[in-house]
């Protein structure tokens, strides 16, 4: 079995899905690994031709943007969620129905039973929160992760194998307790920076109706999941031929870079949590594909270095997975800073958790929007001159290069 994990090398948005999407086409058994963040992350893939497999038969142009499904599903590849991944059980039946919908069948979804949720008291922290912040925003997505992670770490937890012993009355009782137990002395803590714009999320968190219906839809939603136990899961590896990580948001994002705080993420977002669940499984990971595109993007509040028009870098297609939104403003745009910045944060990541035999490659994505050229602060270098700078070409075995929307277009140059 392969173990390679995907990862964005900048502030997400890179084409982490595409990456995924094409590992999965040329795997014949793939399962692709949801390991960081939640719900909040948006992975477009389309596809370019008519598909007929099983009983999936679709028209090329197909687009769709996951969730907590994984980018491989599309290629049959099934979906892992691990305990750094915090899904949202409550939303869940709508990306599995949309999907359902477009393409005729719903991908099957295990999960590792320890795995916790967030709910939706996190939801709304993190709304208020944020809403109070005003034009100070971190850029959240509103989606309750960091909340979650929180909560979590206090202790007040909420696992899958739990909800898999409950009931609606049950799951009714444990959200009530958590918000007893948790959620007020949150907002307390909270106090001097929740203001009164945030009034309305602080109403439902008064409204019982919202934990029960919340909970009657988390029950009826978890049949769309398969638990496992690590026993289970090393049964299921057994069959499998690529292990994709699947990655949200962008190395610069982490959770423990200080250079971009406080507009980062709650999680990991390099190959930390991949390393550490596969050490667990005596296994070790044996690629990392770094995504970006030929420019630089960002969703959301926070420093950008050399941000610029995006009409200075190219003839840029609208992003039609970042369209404005309330929580994360407009998607803005920006060159690499530099050759040797380009790869510093790779060189980072692979420092503190890679090892020598891991094999590292790299896919630059939306070529075509810039003329086939890698755009830095300085210069607009073509592909190929920019695969053979040495800096370049001596950390990376392979470089792939995307101009279209389509995995299937995806071409390798080293």
């Amino acid at each position: 079995m392969k173990t390679i994990a995907v990862v964005g090398k900048n502030f997400g948005d890179e084409g982490k899905g595409l990456a995924v999407d094409y590992l999965s086409l040329h795997s014949s058994k793939a399962l692709v690994v949801r390991h960081n963040g939640g719900a909040q992350s948006g992975h477009t893939v389309e596809l370019k031709n008519r598909v007929t497999s099983h009983d999936m038969i679709s028209a090329g142009g197909e687009r769709f943007v996951f969730h907590e499904l994984s980018s491989g599903s599309l290629r049959h590849a099934d979906t892992l969620w691990i305990e750094s991944f915090y899904p949202d059980l409550y939303k869940l039946s709508e990306e599995a129905e949309n999907f359902k919908a477009t393409f005729g069948y719903v991908p099957s979804v295990y999960a590792m039973e320890n795995t916790c949720i967030t709910i939706p008291d996190d939801i709304l922290i993190n709304m208020a929160l944020e809403s109070s912040r005003g034009k100070e925003r971190h850029g959240s997505c509103g989606m309750g992760i960091n909340e979650c992670d929180i909560r979590t770490g206090a202790g007040y937890g909420l696992t899958l194998r739990e909800i898999r012993d409950l009931d609606t009355e049950g799951l009714l009782r444990r959200l009530s307790e958590i918000r007893r137990s948790h959620t007020w002395k949150r907002i307390e803590e909270l106090s001097g920076l929740i203001n009164e714009s945030a009034s309305e999320y602080i109403e439902l968190l008064h409204d019982e109706n919202v934990l029960l219906n919340a909970s009657e839809t988390m029950i009826e939603n978890f049949k769309y999941i398969k638990l496992l136990t690590e026993e289970s899961l090393k049964v299921l590896l057994e069959d499998i031929e690529t292990l994709i990580f699947e990655t949200g948001q962008g190395l610069l994002l982490d959770c423990e870079n200080e250079e971009y705080a406080p507009h980062v993420t709650a999680s990991r977002t390099g190959i930390h949590n991949p390393c550490a669940f596969l050490r667990r499984m005596g296994l070790e990971l044996d690629e990392v594909m770094y995504v970006t595109r030929s420019y630089v993007t960002r969703h959301g509040a926070g420093y950008l270095p050399c941000e610029c028009d995006k009409e200075i870098l190219g003839s840029i297609d609208k992003d039609l997975t970042n369209e404005p939104n309330e929580w994360q403003g407009h998607i803005r745009y920006a060159a690499h800073e530099s050759e040797e910045g380009f790869i510093s944060s790779i060189k980072k990541d692979i420092s503190e958790y890679g090892h020598k035999a891991m094999n590292i490659s790299l896919l630059v994505t939306h070529l075509n929007e810039t003329e086939n050229r890698v755009i830095t602060n300085n210069r607009r270098i073509p592909i190929n001159d920019f695969a053979s700078i040495p800096a370049i070409r001596g950390l990376f075995s392979e470089i792939y290069l995307s101009s279209t929307r389509y995995a299937e277009d995806i071409t390798r140059i080293l």
